[in-house]
């Protein structure tokens, strides 16, 4: 169904390109599908007036002097007013694009497509659905998968290194316990109190992010720390 037989979706536009804006200007407005609410060559005039006229698409330019599009993305995401954004940009960075995205833009297309590819684009995401042309589609997509793959990467790294925080004192009372050792039975051995102890295995819990003793001892185990003390212990 052709949007003139719905109601129009009001769109507000923010480009720091006077000529620009002025061209895309024209362009939405000859096609009468929507309602263009407001213009803004400054960004942060752009903000006051998204939150004057609460537009349904607000088409925004990534490259902005007083504040850059991920900026303004964010800003518009806090007002919390239901606003869909298209970015509108002269790059095709997959890294600016997966960040725009991740921050909550709707769509994303080039200023070097097809005047019908824009229009097009706000269709869509007026509509309620995320636009991106099929030329960065995939390159989206393998950005996205990559992002993945090094986040879990760098998940499994941090859990390695909670270890790795551990005291020296720490470390043995931590020996201890995976061993079956009681509290009263780690202080005797260490020669502390069991005040001591209770401070060191408090300070371990943290360290590890676990709640209890045996989750410290299955987190230890299950990570490699009683080969780790081992090794130790031998070249001791």
């Amino acid at each position: 169904m052709r949007r003139e037989f719905k109601s129009k979706s009001k769109v507000l536009l923010i480009d720091d390109n006077y000529d620009h804006l002025a061209a895309v200007n024209e362009l939405v407005s000859s096609e009468g599908l929507f309602n263009i609410v407001g213009t803004s060559t400054n960004a942060n005039i752009g903000m006051s007036l998204i939150k004057k006229y609460h537009p349904d698409v607000v088409l925004l330019d990534m490259n902005m002097p007083e504040k850059n599009g991920l900026e303004a993305i964010q800003e518009i995401e806090k007002m919390n007013l239901g606003v869909r954004i298209l970015v509108l940009s002269g790059y095709d960075d997959a890294d600016l694009i997966f960040r725009a995205m991740k921050l909550g833009a709707k769509g994303y297309v080039l200023k070097t497509m097809a005047s019908a590819q824009l229009i097009y684009a706000l269709e869509e995401v007026a509509d309620g659905k995320v636009y991106l042309p099929s030329s960065l589609t995939s390159r989206f997509f393998e950005y996205f998968q990559q992002q993945v793959i090094e986040e879990k990467t760098e998940t499994v790294q941090q859990e390695e290194n909670y270890l790795s925080f551990l005291t020296a004192r720490e470390e043995e009372v931590l020996d201890l316990l995976c061993q079956g050792v009681t509290y009263k039975g780690v202080a005797s051995q260490l020669f502390i109190s069991d005040t001591t102890v209770k401070t060191h295995v408090n300070n371990i819990f943290q360290k590890l992010q676990v709640n209890d003793r045996t989750q410290a001892v299955l987190y230890a185990i299950n990570n490699g720390f009683m080969k780790k003390r081992t090794k130790q212990l031998v070249r001791v």
